[in-house]
């Protein structure tokens, strides 16, 4: 029992002297802390200037002759008020009357033969009855007559065709509204389908501007924009963003951006230059270093710095773009997170950190 408790005693000591000794080397070896570079990512303010553009209308329509013809009269000019069933310009009918008398012959003697052949297939049939004429002549006869039916059906089809050509010797306007453009001149002659004149519809109005791809990214339809005449900015109006070009111009770098307006006063005439300034414009998208990117299992990801703890620690994040300097966030990080900005693939989850940077954390 005495030796019992004297190993004891010795195996108790030894275990004392050896934590006493580890916790003396964990004493000398302090935990490792590391440097590094930060920054405070925030959302980007957009500086927006006015977009210069114009009025438009929504709906217009091109107008052109049906058929081919020379201009004999122009009733209006651009500007003009019109209204539907109006007439606009006209073509020289003469052909096409000519042509409608032409068909009305062709039917009138279509007429006649049917008439003809009609009473030749009553002759006939009574013939047949008293067994003086043959079936074949019978049936000759009403093959006649049936061929002077589809003639008279034929010639009537021409005719109304004929006539409707002559109507599209006049042409009219589908709409009230207001004749923005004409492109054909008394004397001149038009093909059919050949743009005469442009009539929109003046009731719903829209500001058209060429907005630039740097600042068009900030902007999506239903976005509000305040719009002001140019000849006097004190007249304004509200206006939503209808239709985003889904291209930009090639040689400017824009994309023609259309504002429907609210309720317009006299003041926005169509043609009228206007300025389109954007009410609300604030960049979501955060752009960081491409140092800051850390790619790990197919993932990206940034190192999230605490800023009680002094610590770091991964946060996974969805990118819109990337390059050699920049990388653009738009998923993961908020407002106001510090990140590392340099050495991604030297840090460890975890890691105690020291901003060096001049940044307190």
């Amino acid at each position: 029992m005495k030796r019992f408790l004297v190993y004891s005693a010795s195996v108790g000591l030894a275990t004392c002297i050896l934590t006493s000794c580890q916790q003396e080397q964990g004493a000398l070896e302090p935990e490792i802390v590391r440097p590094v570079l930060s920054m405070v990512v925030k959302i980007q303010p957009v500086q927006i200037r006015g977009f210069a553009g114009k009025v438009e209308p929504r709906f217009e329509t091109q107008l052109g002759f049906r058929t081919l013809g020379r201009i004999v009269r122009r009733d209006v000019s651009v500007g003009d008020q019109v209204s539907k069933g109006q007439e606009l310009a006209a073509i020289d009918p003469l052909a096409l009357e000519l042509g409608v008398q032409a068909l009305e012959a062709s039917l009138s003697s279509a007429r006649a033969q049917l008439a003809n052949a009609a009473a030749t297939e009553d002759r006939q049939r009574a013939l047949l009855s008293q067994n003086s004429a043959t079936e074949a002549t019978f049936d000759q006869a009403q093959q006649t007559r049936e061929a002077a039916v589809a003639a008279v059906v034929q010639a009537e089809a021409n005719l109304t065709k004929a006539k409707e050509d002559l109507g599209y010797a006049i042409l009219r306007s589908d709409f009230d509204g207001v004749v923005t453009s004409l492109q054909a001149d008394v004397g001149q002659t038009v093909t059919a389908g050949q743009l005469v004149a442009v009539v929109a519809r003046p009731d719903v109005r829209e500001a058209v501007v060429d907005i630039p791809e740097t600042v068009v990214g900030t902007i999506k339809v239903g976005s509000k924009f305040q719009v002001t005449l140019q000849i006097d900015p004190t007249i304004r109006v509200t206006g939503t963003v209808r239709q985003i070009a889904p291209q930009a111009d090639e040689a400017t770098r824009t994309r023609r951006t259309r504002i429907t307006l609210e309720q317009p006063p006299e003041g926005f005439r169509l043609g009228t230059t206007i300025t389109a300034y954007l009410a609300i414009a604030a960049d979501q998208r955060m752009h960081v270093p491409a140092t800051a990117i850390l790619d790990k299992d197919e993932k990206t990801f940034v190192w999230l710095v605490d800023r009680k703890l002094g610590r770091v620690s991964t946060r996974a994040v969805k990118l819109d773009g990337r390059t050699d300097a920049e990388a653009i966030v738009v998923d993961g990080l908020v407002d106001g997170d510090r990140i590392a900005t340099a050495g991604a693939h030297t840090l460890s989850e975890g890691q105690k950190i020291k901003i060096t940077d001049g940044k307190s954390l």
